[in-house]
């Protein structure tokens, strides 16, 4: 596969989108085992969705297609290092492989900010000005988890 061609395919979609005002300089693609192409971008503006990253759209649109949450032996091609978001949505997504153009440092160059992301992360999720985790209830979920493990189901 070639890496340059999917990542320049990325890039024309970006700025498609970009120009549209419906979301930022980031694409991504997004190809399987068979060849099978797959094209997004950011849309977060657009959309009012912050979850609407490149990587996230693609994977969605990936996943609908194919009809499975599984997309092992695909690789992802994207215009920037994926956030913690989107490194995630791989890891839960079996994608095993990625190429991408820009730095996290490219990225906040220009504003973005996942760094403190990775920082409230790398210091123990403890930093109560980002995010307050509080356990709540724990009585009440077991049992959920505890009927969910007894049906046999699919562990994803």
């Amino acid at each position: 596969m070639d890496d340059r061609k999917y990542l320049l395919q990325a890039v024309e979609k970006a700025r498609q989108t970009m120009h549209q005002n419906l979301g930022g300089p980031f694409g991504a693609v997004l190809v399987d085992h068979l060849g099978e192409v797959f094209i997004a971008s950011n849309t977060v503006l657009g959309s009012n969705d912050p979850t609407a990253h490149a990587e996230v759209n693609v994977i969605r649109q990936a996943c609908r297609k194919k009809g499975t949450h599984d997309l092992s032996g695909c690789i992802l091609y994207t215009t920037c290092y994926p956030c913690p978001m989107c490194l995630s949505a791989c890891m839960w997504a079996n994608i095993k492989e990625v190429y991408y153009g820009c730095s996290p440092q490219d990225a906040q160059a220009i504003g973005f900010r996942d760094d403190f992301i990775y920082r409230y992360i790398n210091e123990g999720c403890s930093d109560a000005s980002v995010l307050e985790l509080h356990p709540s209830n724990r009585d009440a979920c077991l049992p959920l988890f505890e009927e969910y493990a007894a049906m046999g189901k699919e562990i994803y």
